[in-house]
Parts: C-alpha cells; sequence; structure tokens
C-alpha cells in the first residue's frame, strides 16, 4: 500500500508539472526575434540557437549559463528551435525546469527554417548549435556556428566590444 500511494504521488507531481510554464521561457515567432535582436540599447546580447535533441546544444549550455550568472552587463538569450518538429512546448518546458535553466528561454515559433534563417544570419547554414554575440551599442556582431568550447564565448565578447 506504501509503494503504491508513493506511486500516486510521484504521477501526481509528473501530471502538475507538465502544463507549468517556467517563468523565464515563452513562445515567439520570427518578427518578435527580430525586433529583440535589433535593438539599439541595452546590454550585449548573446543569441544561442539550439534543440532538446540536439547533444552539442546541451553540451555547451552550462558555458552560457554561467555567463547568465556571471555577466550583469550581458544577456543571454537561449532560442529553441524545437518547435519546428515538434509544435508541443511541453517538452522545452520540461526541459528547462529539469535542467534549471536560468537563462531566458524563447521558443521559436516558426516553420521551415530554409525560408528565414537568412533574416537571422546570412551566413548561417541552418547548423546547430548556432550562436550570435550583439552589441546594440555598436552594432557588431559576430556569428559561429558550432558547439562552443571554453574560452570562444569570452573571444567572441571582446570582438564586439
Amino acid at each position: 500500500m506504501r509503494k503504491l500511494l508513493w506511486f500516486a504521488v510521484l504521477n501526481l507531481a509528473w501530471f502538475e508539472s507538465g502544463g507549468q510554464t517556467p517563468s523565464n521561457a515563452r513562445i515567439i515567432n520570427l518578427s518578435e526575434l527580430t525586433s529583440i535582436m535589433s535593438r539599439s540599447t541595452g546590454n550585449v546580447m548573446v543569441v544561442n540557437f539550439w534543440a532538446t535533441w540536439c547533444a552539442p546544444c546541451i553540451q555547451e549550455l552550462p558555458l552560457l549559463e554561467e555567463l547568465n550568472t556571471s555577466a550583469e552587463n550581458v544577456d543571454v538569450l537561449l532560442v529553441s528551435m524545437d518547435l519546428d518538429l515538434d509544435p508541443d512546448p511541453q517538452k522545452v518546458y520540461r526541459f528547462v525546469t529539469r535542467r534549471k535553466l536560468q537563462s531566458q528561454v524563447l521558443l521559436l515559433n516558426e516553420k521551415d527554417p530554409n525560408s528565414w534563417i537568412d533574416r537571422v544570419e546570412p551566413s548561417w547554414s541552418g547548423a546547430l548549435p548556432a550562436t550570435l554575440v550583439i552589441n546594440p551599442q555598436t552594432g557588431k556582431r559576430i556569428f559561429v556556428e558550432g558547439q562552443l568550447k571554453e574560452g570562444k564565448l569570452q573571444e567572441m565578447l571582446a570582438r564586439v566590444r
């Protein structure tokens, strides 16, 4: 009986958490994203394009999370590409909660990335992960495809300042 009660409590907790949206996550469209990326004031932005199914993306998340908590003058935006393949955002919300992500998570609700990736960055092939560092005050931008390694993010930040 005790095991049955424990099983019921765990299932209830799982179902309860499945419908909640983390406070740092929201769904946006491409025009909202390009508006955020084209602002002319504020902190330097690190815009990382990732997905829950992308192993290199997940491997670089600790670097981005560390930057988010340690650099007050940098805004880290994690742009999830998951909705292109799976329109249910709950998978991403559960991932954000389970990983305890603190960065702002934006779920990009756009289909057919090949039709819009040039509007984000003309040199982007569409590969994930991809990171764009933008200094809104100077207009400098640096873009890289592939997994970030230790030190690469700091190098990119130094180059846009």
